[in-house]
């Protein structure tokens, strides 16, 4: 087990991603590609912003991998 703290984009991440996950476990989906509401769904929608701004920590423009 880790001992990292997480800063608030990584929590925001971490947060995103039990929705998304427990949302494909309650439509039986792997993946967000087999569902109808792919591209309307507000959680996936949520998730992938969270990735990005857990990326550049909340700075306008790119990021640093």
């Amino acid at each position: 087990m880790s001992d990292k703290v997480l800063d608030k984009w990584e929590e925001a991440l971490q947060e995103a991603l039990a929705l998304l996950q427990d949302c494909q476990k309650s439509h039986d989906l792997t993946s967000c590609f087999d569902c109808d509401k792919l591209l309307e769904c507000e959680i996936r929608n949520n998730y992938v912003k969270a990735v990005y701004e857990s990326m550049n920590k909340g700075e306008t423009g790119g990021f640093e991998f």
